[in-house]
């Protein structure tokens, strides 16, 4: 009898508390403020006058532009526009013939044309390859480089090993291109006359072999990329609560256990963000790269679908093939990206949505 009466006199004090709680909240200078529009406006107005801008940029830079796509399931003329006027010449209903300088609509004749050209399955071949091993061997450069940085006692050294290691990422491929074909020389290449002074070995072409051109090629991108990828995680590093190195000091943990325990699983998340981003661009590949670092000797394992759309779409005024290709590109890796983020989700980690 004694412990109900103790458990009802704890509830009805609960109660007791809640209901002095909320008179208060309601009646004293903490009372909820009823939600107004117009109020709310008045007072953020700067906040959205400044999103304006963004706001407008993504619509008439992005979204406009992407209604274009259209190309890619019509008889586009440059000359006729990428809308069809949709008169019966135009499109062929009347006659059956289709009028010069109209797009009229084919369906996905492009798509059709696309899937049954041999070049276009190699260069879907070599774009994945190219990327797979950039994943692979790119990915985890930054992530190592961040930590082995982050470790650096002396500051002055560590600023400037920041500085060097940064500064290829604004350099073109054009220039990169150059000091490859400059360094990887057979002849003249200071890579190769090393090798040979020093090691007895060489000449060896870098640039013409297939399997050379291809660790070449993945090589100099890491070169170029590593330093910048950096900046993320170390951002990432310095989020880090301190206390938690302390605590580990205290149970006796070293560098490295701090490291695997502390430092690693604190950028987790970064890592599978930036992984999945990665994924997703897993069929997509930029121009300057591969065609400044192609030649002919090598077009089987270096054309890619960006340079396959330059060759064969731009250069030889094929547009709807040309954006044909994009929007399969684009859907592969919308497909590759959702993929990822429900993987990661399922193992526990947030994602990117």
């Amino acid at each position: 009898m004694e412990e109900k009466v103790e458990i009802e006199n704890e509830e009805a004090v609960q109660a007791e508390n809640e209901a002095i709680l909320t008179e208060t909240v309601k009646s004293g200078p903490f009372r909820l403020l009823k939600a107004n529009p117009s109020s709310y406006f008045k007072r953020s107005w700067m906040l959205y006058l400044m999103l304006f801008l963004p706001m407008a940029f993504f619509i008439v830079f992005r979204y406009i532009p992407m209604t274009n796509i259209v190309i890619a399931f019509k008889n586009y003329n440059i000359f006729g526009g990428v809308w069809a006027p949709g008169n019966p010449e135009c499109d062929g209903l009347a006659t059956g013939i289709h009028a010069t300088g109209c797009s009229h609509w084919v369906g996905i004749s492009w798509f059709k044309e696309a899937f049954g050209r041999s070049d276009f399955w190699f260069a879907l071949r070599n774009t994945l390859m190219l990327n797979f091993l950039d994943l692979i061997v790119g990915f985890p450069a930054p992530i190592i480089l961040a930590l082995i940085l982050n470790e650096l006692v002396f500051k002055k050294f560590k600023k400037f090993t920041q500085t060097i290691i940064y500064l290829p990422h604004f350099l073109s491929w054009i220039i990169v291109s150059s000091i490859a074909t400059r360094l990887l020389a057979p002849t003249n290449g200071v890579v190769n006359i090393f090798l040979m002074e020093n090691f007895g070995i060489g000449p060896i072409d870098f640039l013409m072999e297939k399997g050379k051109w291809v660790m070449t090629y993945i090589l100099f991108g890491v070169w170029k990329e590593m330093g910048w990828g950096t900046i993320i995680y170390l951002a990432a590093i310095t989020a880090i609560n301190p206390e938690l190195y302390e605590a580990a000091e205290v149970d006796g943990a070293g560098r490295w256990r701090k490291l695997w325990h502390v430092t690693l699983p604190g950028i987790r998340a970064t890592i599978v963000v930036l992984l999945i981003m990665n994924i997703g661009r897993i069929l997509g590949i930029e121009l300057d790269r591969p065609y400044t670092m192609a030649n002919r000797v090598v077009m089987e394992v270096a054309d890619v679908l960006s340079t396959l759309v330059y060759r064969v779409g731009i250069r030889s005024f094929q547009f709807s093939l040309t954006t044909a290709i994009g929007l399969f590109q684009s859907l592969v890796c919308v497909v590759f990206l959702v993929a990822a983020n429900s993987l990661a989700k399922k193992f526990g980690e947030r994602g990117i949505w």
